[in-house]
């Protein structure tokens, strides 16, 4: 199922530049950041030696939505709930008043104050038992960078979803269980994303993937302990199979086709003319550098005229083709259109491209996951068990401290008063 196109303006409004400033240092200052771009982390391209990662560390995987990767910012105006979508440009969308709430613990008419939620939007499709098909906008949740003011980053990322899923999604269940006619009226819904072991792959690829209400392009796998991290994460991994292992280049249009008549030699405005896809190499517009022509076959070079859009230094999302040895570069295509990257402020780095080729190099297959997974699943189960003993371990020595006081305190009572020298002070635990 391919992702159809979403805007973010048409579910929430772009608020200008100067308010938006006002909305960063917020945020920045709620994530105890300097800078005041874009905070969401972006993974790094599955690649081979990758495989030896899943074996010797605790991931999450969940499927790769294929749609708008957007922040959530959960904030107030006049005492008033309100909600920004921050898009990778680091642009703020307010979505309108009064038409989506996401409630606290305990008070469903409560808000989220200095809350900021990390995940993707989507159009989702399907058919009722009649046959009668459904679409609507959901906004999946797949981290949690800040809860109500507090800055979680520094904690792992089991501990991030814990309090994601008792702290918002909870809440927000038991608000749609009472009112499902006001959720149902929402801009769009709100999940969690379902997070599995890494070594379920034959479950995901025939039953889950198949399975899903919306557009999907591959696997995220993100590591358990580790906290969260502004920009690129190593410890987040995308994997793509081949056709959707794609760049995101910026595209200049080169000359057009010359044609002749009795009065001279004029450009073809009508044909096809050459395009270039460019690599951000850093150093904003000037630090573009050329990297290949795009090639498109005739019907999508109509289907871009007919749009009539501009199409002159847009991000455009570019694959190459697996039958030309990947030395040909086509777009990712959506209904038979090439398909524009607008949600992208940049072109992809020349580091995220290096990153990219080496996966395509390196490819994993589908094929390569599913035979990987005795591998993973056995030293993950090992580990997974270490920790339970271990927690078993730490509970019982609690409890045998517990028991401890009553004998300690019959023994103080009877024992004679220490010097004051000899007097330890207070201990201080925090659990």
């Amino acid at each position: 199922m391919s992702g159809a196109p979403i805007s973010l303006s048409d579910i929430a409004h772009q608020i200008p530049s100067n308010d938006a400033d006002f909305h960063q240092q917020t945020v920045a200052d709620l994530l105890g950041r300097r800078s005041l771009g874009f905070p969401g982390a972006q993974p790094v391209s599955f690649s081979r030696h990758h495989l030896l990662e899943l074996r010797n560390t605790d991931y999450f995987m969940c499927e790769k939505t294929d749609g708008i990767r957007c922040l959530m910012f959960l904030t107030e105006i006049a005492g008033a709930e309100a909600q920004f979508l921050i898009d990778r440009k680091n642009d703020y969308y307010y979505v309108l008043t009064d038409s989506l709430h996401l409630p606290v613990p305990g008070n469903v008419g409560g808000h989220h104050l200095g809350t900021l939620l990390d995940g993707e939007l989507v159009r989702q499709s399907w058919k009722d038992k009649q046959g009668n098909p459904h679409t609507r906008l959901a906004y999946l949740i797949f981290d949690l960078l800040a809860i109500d003011g507090e800055n979680i980053t520094q904690k792992q990322f089991d501990k991030r979803l814990a309090r994601l899923q008792e702290r918002v999604v909870k809440p927000f269940k038991e608000f749609k269980a009472r009112y499902p006619e006001d959720v149902a009226a929402q801009p769009f819904q709100v999940e969690m994303k379902r997070m599995e072991f890494p070594y379920g792959f034959e479950q995901m690829f025939r039953q889950t993937l198949p399975s899903l209400p919306h557009g999907n392009d591959g696997l995220i796998f993100t590591s358990r302990e580790d906290p969260y991290t502004f920009g690129t994460d190593q410890k987040i991994l995308k994997w793509k199979p081949p056709l959707e292992n794609t760049i995101d280049f910026r595209l200049l249009l080169g000359a057009f086709p010359m044609l002749t008549d009795d009065e001279g030699a004029f450009e073809d405005w009508d044909a096809m003319p050459e395009m270039e896809l460019h690599v951000n190499h850093g150093g904003g517009q000037s630090g573009y550098r050329y990297f290949a022509n795009l090639t498109l076959n005739d019907d999508e070079w109509e289907a871009l005229k007919r749009s009539g859009k501009q199409i002159d230094g847009r991000v455009i999302e570019c694959y190459g083709d697996p039958a030309m040895n990947g030395d040909v570069w086509r777009p990712k295509l959506d209904d038979g259109m090439p398909r524009f990257r607008d949600d992208k402020k940049d072109a992809n780095h020349i580091s995220t491209v290096e990153s990219v080729l080496e996966s395509i190099k390196g490819a994993v297959t589908e094929e390569d996951l599913i035979a990987e997974s005795g591998n993973i699943r056995t030293p993950f189960k090992a580990r997974q068990k270490a920790r339970e003993d271990a927690e078993k371990r730490r509970v019982e020595e609690e409890r045998r401290k517990v028991a401890e006081v009553p004998r300690r305190r019959e023994s103080t009572s009877t024992a004679t008063a220490r010097a004051e020298d000899d007097d330890v002070g207070p201990v201080y635990t925090d659990e």
